[in-house]
């Protein structure tokens, strides 16, 4: 009797205060935000799409896709326990980790441009590393909630969750993705950050950590061109200097009011990549600045929503990988936007929830739907 007592306790402390309905918020800007990029997406995709397969509307129809897909696993997991995931974080890391070995296997996955990012079924695509940010996120959060005082000694804390980092940047790397692994990176500094560790371990390790990339970025030629462009952007306009001078002219373009919907002149195959790195160049050109600075507040509202959640849960894992969720929006926006403008370099990040990419969205909506749930909970 005693022990279903207790059984029953420990249920209740977990579901949502009565009439606690959580932050539907979140879920509307998000689905706002893929709705904008839906419809950008038809615009800057159309000329691209055309021009590899014979007809405009390839890219949106998968996104479409990937959207309606996106919406069910958002709801879905916005009503599953959050603390669900803290019990089977181990499970999750290994099927990311699987999904991750499963693109180098002949015949499953798929290289595109040099990286073998991509595991094939069918007609369909999916990219193993963009679902590796959520799931690294979780697993992180579970093991640094589980590490409590620990975390502020380094043998014990700061020293096994790098080594843990480090065995799953080593297999990004090998696609290679080393813009995924700044996420990943910049996720789990702000997560072990937000969950006590020293900042004098944080201090040495994030010295660390930039030596490392810059290695990274020197062991590639076109990484370092990246950074050389960078510092002089419009020295080669013709040649490692195009993308982004050509971004610059989208953006000129635009103005404060924009060309209109659908009349972007860059997206006539100037500009590379109009409907996935830069897409915000387009958003500009056609939007205009003002337009595009509301669309920046959404998301900017979407990011203060979720560390606002990660304030008031209750319990470190919620706390935690809350954060995660909301940084990790937070920094795909910075970079995609810096990049595009030329404050910072080109990295081939995609802006959240708009730029074209199931995966990708897919992943970011699985998010949201946790990040709800956790709102659910919080005081």
């Amino acid at each position: 009797m005693s022990f279903e007592i207790c059984y029953i306790m420990s249920l209740n402390r977990f579901r949502p205060q009565q009439g606690k309905k959580g932050d539907y918020w979140i879920l509307l800007l998000a689905l706002l935000l893929s709705l904008i990029g839906l419809a950008m997406i038809s615009s800057a995709s159309v000329v691209i799409s055309y021009d590899r397969y014979g007809y405009n509307t390839y890219f949106l129809t998968k996104q479409a896709i990937s959207l309606g897909l996106g919406i069910v696993v958002m709801m879905v997991l916005g009503a599953i326990n959050y603390k669900v995931w803290e019990k089977y974080s181990v499970y999750l890391l290994g099927i990311g980790l699987l999904g991750l070995v499963l693109v180098f296997i002949p015949g499953l996955g798929q290289k595109i441009a040099g990286a073998q990012r991509w595991i094939e079924v069918g007609p369909f695509s999916l990219q193993p590393s963009e679902f590796m940010k959520i799931i690294y996120i979780v697993y992180a959060g579970a093991w640094l909630a589980s590490k409590k005082n620990q975390i502020r000694h380094f043998l014990s804390g700061v020293a096994p969750f790098i080594l843990i980092l480090g065995v799953l940047i080593l297999l990004i790397m090998k696609q290679p993705a080393l813009s995924t692994v700044l996420v990943i990176t910049a996720c789990a500094a702000v997560m072990v950050f937000v969950a006590g560790a020293s900042k004098i371990h944080l201090f040495f390790a994030g010295g660390f950590g930039l030596m490392f990339f810059w290695a990274l970025i020197k062991s590639a030629n076109y990484r370092m061109q990246r950074v050389l462009t960078f510092l002089h952007p419009l020295s080669d306009p013709l040649g490692a200097g195009y993308q982004i001078s050509q971004s610059f002219l989208a953006i000129g373009s635009g103005g404060w009011w924009g060309l209109g919907f659908g009349q972007s002149r860059q997206k006539y195959l100037y500009l590379p990549q109009p409907h996935i790195d830069s897409i915000f160049a387009i958003i500009v050109e056609e939007l205009g600045f003002l337009r595009s600075l509301v669309i920046v507040l959404i998301i900017a509202t979407l990011i203060y929503k979720g560390f606002t959640i990660a304030l008031k849960c209750p319990d470190p894992f919620g706390r935690i990988v809350a954060t995660g969720i909301s940084f990790w929006i937070a920094f795909q926006t910075l970079v995609n936007i810096g990049a595009t403008t030329g404050i910072l370099p080109l990295t081939g990040i995609p802006l959240p929830f708009i730029s074209y990419g199931g995966s990708a969205l897919v992943a970011l909506l699985a998010g949201v739907g946790i990040l709800y749930n956790i709102s659910k909970y919080s005081e």
